[in-house]
């Protein structure tokens, strides 16, 4: 049995396009047994967290308007995902502020103390 991380198809472009043109229920049907396969592959817990996100991108299609809409609030999902409350932007944040030594987190952690060893030549 494959990975999940190992999961990979070649996607025609042109391919899935003229099918969503000349046959949008045979597109959908396609689209969703895809996703499927793709959702099987991973262990129950990430499978369980996929479906719940890949839920709430059909909620989001099916309530927009137009398909840019759709696009438009994909996207934001996505930048949210990143940039949001548990982002990586916040991740990274976090990380810069504890290293910088003049932000409050920092002031208020104990110093640290070392015992600096010096490294000597080796004698010749």
């Amino acid at each position: 049995m494959q990975t999940a991380t190992a999961f990979c198809f070649l996607f025609d472009f042109d391919e899935w396009s003229q099918l969503a043109m000349s046959d949008p229920t045979a597109f959908e049907t396609r689209r969703l047994a895809l996703i499927e396969a793709h959702l099987r592959r991973f262990p129950p817990r990430p499978q369980r967290r996929l479906r719940g996100l890949q839920f709430r991108i059909d909620m989001e299609r099916r309530r927009a308007r137009t398909p840019m809409a759709a696009c438009l609030k994909l996207s934001a999902m996505m930048w949210d995902s990143l940039l949001g409350r548990r982002g990586l932007k916040t991740a990274l944040d976090t990380l810069l502020d504890y290293t910088n030594p003049r932000s409050a987190d920092a002031r208020r952690r104990p110093a640290c103390t070392a015992r600096i060893l010096p490294f000597r030549k080796p004698a010749r």
